[in-house]
């Protein structure tokens, strides 16, 4: 399942603050019924079944911000689309606690790196 990390930040607005308009963005997504997400303090992360829905989100997001009458928008996308195996966020999170959990038990690590 690929998964996309989205910013959007309005530019030029009276206020340094945004989270006005990124909750227009938010607004949009709590309507989608085709993806889930995950607000975090620097972006969101959005997961689907399919690219080109997330990239259709990523365009809507974007507009969303336009229509509340900015005139310039900076939108940053990263997108992680392994098709070797299923993905989510969950799953890598988990992956992660997991060689946590070795690392602190002290098994498998040296020197930061992974060793069989």
């Amino acid at each position: 399942m690929p998964i996309m990390e989205i910013s959007v930040v309005p530019v030029g607005t009276k206020s340094p603050s945004v989270s006005a308009w990124i909750a227009s963005c938010i607004d949009l997504l709590d309507r989608k019924k085709n993806c889930r997400y995950e607000l975090t303090s620097m972006g969101t992360i959005v997961e689907a079944k399919y690219l080109k829905t997330l990239l259709r989100i990523a365009e809507e997001m974007h507009g969303s911000v336009f229509s509340r009458g900015v005139k310039r928008v900076v939108t940053t996308i990263k997108i992680d689309d392994r098709r070797d195996k299923m993905s989510s966020v969950e799953s890598k999170v988990k992956s992660i606690r997991r060689h946590l959990e070795k690392r602190k038990r002290g098994k498998a690590y040296n020197n930061h790196s992974m060793i069989p």
